[in-house]
């Protein structure tokens, strides 16, 4: 069996992810389909709108075959931690290809791009540095350095997020030389900060709004959703009776904050340059979360980057637990969370070749990765009342995915 990667969020899964996953298994003849999924918290900080076992449902019922997670210590991150991680899971599974979405849909833009990179690498840090020096924030000093060595005046623009991860995955596959063949296809309809619903395809961003704004499944989100996605929406919030957003741990986040000291603050993963006294000095003043945000944002400090510090403080992930997975990416584990019978065959004709094992649910003697994750999971149900929350937690140790029906 011959497979295609795919590295998602599902955010939630919308019909833009339909497209992506059908033209992927079209043009790599793919037999198997996987997802690396980010669990509860994000790329960009934030929580989830429902929970990674019920996004996996809503992939799974789309057509995706196997869905395993990517561990909080490389989900919550920048660009290229977030894509080494992702692609050396892949990698590990075995899959033959990976295909993302970009704006123009040529794999020969990002080759290339990956390549002057690596010949112009000593000019491209010399000016990062600079660029860093004179208070750009990360993304906008490594655009700044980019467009140095020549490469935003390109076939590959990167400024726009989704051509900066796909350049991520590309770099990570031949800087590592992963067994990995890299493929895009071209997004359509929206762009990724869209933030209202004008097509059928529209961004994750704007149906996310919809949703929290109005409460509901409005007729706008319904047009954008696959039918598995409505359900799963439905079922979580019934459960939960909570869809997740950043505004819902804003008490238990002060709270955090106001009872940390500088030190331990400055301890927490990604609280860099005295950042701790700027949260500390604002926190007492905060009255929501967006407010907090606004008062705390710079050119240095971006949103992105914020939410990040924000999901380690509720988290309390520090930087001595998780500098051992970053510093030097290994992946210990694959933790499945959904699979079909096709997704069972990949996984039972791959079995001899898989170096390290594959897991379902929380264990006693647990990997310190997995602990990272357990205490992510701990927090994102936090705001749920506890007679929900229970069983919601139990898919953890007992996962309720393992899908056969296929």
């Amino acid at each position: 069996m011959k497979a295609c990667g795919l590295i998602v969020e599902y955010n939630p899964f919308h019909y833009g992810h339909l497209h992506h996953l059908q033209q992927s298994k079209t043009i790599t003849s793919a037999d198997c389909m996987i997802a690396v999924m980010s669990g509860n918290f994000l790329q960009r900080g934030e929580p989830a709108i429902i929970d990674k076992f019920h996004r996996a449902q809503a992939a799974m019922e789309a057509g995706i075959d196997l869905v395993v997670e990517l561990p909080y210590a490389y989900a919550v991150q920048h660009s290229d931690i977030f894509a080494e991680g992702a692609t050396k899971i892949l990698d590990a599974l075995g899959v033959s290809s990976v295909c993302f979405g970009s704006e123009n849909g040529n794999i020969h833009g990002f080759t290339s791009a990956v390549q002057t990179l690596d010949q112009k690498q000593t000019d491209f840090q010399e000016e990062l540095k600079r660029q860093l020096a004179e208070g750009l924030s990360f993304p906008e000093a490594s655009r700044k350095a980019y467009q140095s060595i020549g490469l935003t005046d390109g076939e590959v623009d990167l400024s726009k997020p989704n051509n900066i991860l796909g350049f991520s995955y590309t770099k990570s596959i031949y800087n590592h030389q992963l067994a990995i063949q890299p493929t895009t296809i071209k997004r359509i309809k929206n762009d990724y900060h869209d933030t209202e619903i004008d097509h059928r395809i529209a961004s994750a961003t704007s149906i996310r709004k919809e949703l929290l704004d109005r409460s509901e499944l409005t007729n706008k989100v319904r047009a954008s959703l696959p039918i598995s996605t409505q359900k799963q929406l439905l079922t979580y919030k019934q459960n939960a009776h909570h869809w997740h957003q950043w505004s819902s741990y804003f008490h238990f986040l002060q709270y955090r904050v106001n009872t940390m000291t500088e030190a331990e603050l400055q301890g927490i993963h990604g609280v860099e340059e005295g950042l701790e006294y700027r949260i500390k000095r604002t926190a007492l003043g905060a009255v929501d979360f967006e407010s907090w945000m606004h008062e705390l944002k710079t050119k240095r400090y971006t949103w992105t980057r914020l939410q990040r510090v924000f999901a380690n403080i509720l988290t309390n992930t520090t930087k001595q637990e998780i500098s051992p997975w970053i510093s030097n990416i290994t992946i210990p584990y694959i933790r499945i969370l959904a699979m079909n019978n096709n997704g069972r065959s990949f996984l039972h004709q791959q079995k001899k070749q898989l170096s390290i094992p594959l897991l379902t649910g929380l264990k006693k003697d647990t990997h310190p990765l997995m602990r990272i994750e357990e205490k992510a999971s701990d927090t994102y149900y936090s705001i749920i009342h506890p007679t929900s929350r229970i069983p919601l937690r139990k898919q953890e140790i007992v996962p309720r995915l393992i899908d056969i029906s296929k």
